[in-house]
């Protein structure tokens, strides 16, 4: 992919890591100009998403006692979304540790 390209979709890339509603603005404007890196920053932040609504659902099921797993997996959650926000401002296309590459 050429820089020209990643330039152009760096801020929607960015905005998409931006909570779920900025997720869903980045993939309607995206969704026009059918820019490859903004897309595969929608499709790193989605992960990023699931993962966190998972951690939560998991949250509810758990005794309270059992706290720390919900703990440590939203600490990844973050860390994962930090990575995520930096690839994208770094027209970087990496995909992310543990979640990048699931789904294709």
């Amino acid at each position: 992919m050429d820089q020209q390209t990643k330039e152009a979709g760096k801020t929607m890339a960015i905005v998409c890591y931006i909570t779920w509603i900025g997720l869903l603005i980045a993939f309607i404007v995206n969704n026009d100009k059918k820019n490859e890196f903004t897309k595969f920053h929608i499709g790193q932040s989605l992960r990023v998403a699931i993962l966190g609504i998972a951690n939560y659902l998991l949250g509810n099921f758990l005794p309270t006692g059992m706290g720390i797993i919900t703990t440590i997996i939203s600490i990844l959650v973050l860390v994962l979304w930090i990575m995520g926000i930096v690839n994208a401002f770094n027209l970087k296309e990496q995909p992310l540790p543990v979640i990048g590459t699931i789904g294709g």
